[in-house]
């Protein structure tokens, strides 16, 4: 976004838009909300910040009807007003945009947009004219071209989101909820994300914007509340505090290197890519040694995600070998790469790496159930100390192995998964977008376990679209263009231009 509105800083005195007030919110053995107040300004970025499981998505689902609150009250325009439930917190102009989108795919984007209030004509019919011309209008509003008649789900990430933005005002939106909207985009998708919520706010819409990467709060917020425990700890202009502020402010402590170092020696090969090739894979080869985190850029389809699926397993190749220890490996099922001692941590966590609606002992247990088994019955206390074990060992926040995986924050899920490989004997780690939707603190923790497993002879491949977390992290980076390796850097050779360099294609 080139100029944010300064329409709420202009006026500090204004009365709030929206006022949330002494929102509580219980669950059992959990205090999710304690007393919590927060306003929003029309035309204003309110950033909302906090560690994993400090309160900030639960107030965001009272707010938008998706959870009732057990205290408190929501006012609009010094008005309290009924938001029990979705439909009834639409109808006040309050839309929530999830990380997780929620486009019927199979529906064209004019269909999404006015999905619920179609423009009707005789007899009760739907006015698919004006409904294509008022979607292609308020589209333009946002600044981009998106055919209405395009089926949603053909539509890249970016273009997704700008529909939810677009089905928001055409619902006449007033209050806008923006949960992680770039965690998956480009470098230009954000700036036209920007651009468009610049859009709203500058026509007064009160935006919620809910991420972790620092740098963006500075680019596109006017205030940030900061959360921790279940409480506000501070509401601040965002011009008056630093990123380190806002670290210890969430954290409570001081966290201080974002890329703990390690002292490690790279040793034996335990894996080896040759010639991998097939669908979006071009003929891929690499090695990965024992006691290294070896990183894989790129941009948004360079084939990241598909080559390490390829590796584990879960997904199909035309041709190539995987070599594990020196042993040719037939890798067509997830189950072949389990049976190598990989470990997969897919970008995905809640759909691919986790069942939800399972405890967290029964999720660790999922990946080895054959060995923790007599007789073809579960040795069910094995499968209890087994996770009692993993969660003192990772530090897993849970009120007991019994919780569902459900209610953990992103951080403890993804320490969920990992929990799973390590109790399957894993060597080799899959790490795709380890620290996705993961707040600053907690991606420290995940470092710190990434650099153990390195240290006692483990190998990581690492995912990352964070350029900071790439370089922080990889021993080596590979750099992928097109499905194919495009540069293999050492050490201190990837650096940011190289990286991006590689990733456009350009010379080094």
């Amino acid at each position: 976004m080139s100029e944010r509105s300064d329409l709420s800083e202009a006026s500090p005195g204004r009365p709030p838009l929206l006022q949330m007030r002494g929102i509580g919110k219980r669950y059992p053995g959990v205090v999710a909300l304690d007393d919590v107040s927060l306003d929003l300004r029309a035309g204003e970025v309110h950033v909302l910040l906090g560690e994993n499981g400090a309160g900030k998505s639960t107030l965001m689902k009272v707010l938008s009807g998706a959870t009732t609150c057990d205290t408190g009250e929501v006012l609009l325009t010094g008005t309290a007003i009924d938001v029990s439930d979705p439909i009834k917190a639409q109808r006040h102009g309050i839309r929530a945009i999830y990380q997780e989108l929620s486009l019927v795919p199979h529906l064209s984007v004019a269909e999404n947009v006015f999905l619920g209030h179609a423009p009707r004509r005789g007899f009760g019919m739907v006015d698919f004219e004006r409904m294509r011309a008022d979607t292609r209008r308020v589209l333009e509003s946002l600044g981009t071209s998106i055919d209405p008649d395009a089926p949603a789900g053909s539509l890249r990430l970016a273009q997704q989101q700008m529909v939810e933005i677009a089905r928001a005002l055409a619902a006449c939106a007033r209050i806008v909820i923006r949960d992680e909207p770039t965690a998956a985009l480009s470098d230009r998708e954000v700036n036209s994300l920007f651009d468009a919520i610049g859009r709203l706010t500058t026509d007064g819409v009160a935006v919620v914007y809910i991420s972790h990467r620092m740098a963006e709060l500075f680019r596109i917020g006017h205030r940030v509340t900061v959360m921790r425990d279940g409480r506000v700890v501070t509401t601040r202009p965002i011009t008056d505090v630093t990123e380190p502020e806002l670290v210890r402010l969430m954290a409570n402590r001081d966290v201080s290197a974002h890329y703990p170092a390690r002292s490690h020696a790279r040793g034996a090969e335990l894996l080896r890519v040759d010639d991998l090739h097939g669908g979006a894979i071009k003929h891929v080869s690499f090695g990965l040694y024992a006691g290294e985190i070896l990183g894989i850029a790129g941009l948004v389809g360079a084939g990241r995600s598909r080559l390490v699926r390829a590796i584990a397993g879960a997904e199909p190749v035309a041709g190539g070998t995987i070599t594990i220890r020196g042993t040719e490996t037939r890798m067509t099922t997830p189950r072949h790469g389990v049976d190598a001692g990989i470990g997969f941590l897919p970008e995905d966590r809640k759909r691919q790496g986790l069942v939800l609606k399972l405890p967290v002992q029964h999720n660790i247990a999922l990946s080895h159930l054959r060995q923790l088994s007599r007789a073809g019955l579960l040795d069910t206390g094995r499968e209890r100390n087994e996770a009692d074990d993993a969660i003192a060992r990772l530090r897993i926040r849970t009120p007991g192995r019994d919780q569902l995986v459900v209610n953990l924050s992103g951080g403890n899920q993804q320490k969920v998964v990992l929990a799973k490989w390590l109790a399957a004997g894993a060597g080799i780690f899959i790490f795709d977008e380890p620290t996705r939707g993961i707040d600053v603190a907690a991606r420290q923790e995940i470092y710190l376990l990434m650099n153990g497993l390195v240290e006692q002879g483990a190998g990581i491949i690492m995912v990352s679209s964070d350029m900071s977390e790439l370089l922080g992290m990889s021993d080596r980076v590979l750099v992928m263009r097109g499905g194919a390796v495009q540069a293999e850097l050492e050490g201190a050779d990837a650096t940011e231009a190289r990286v991006l360099g590689a990733a456009f294609g350009m010379a080094s």
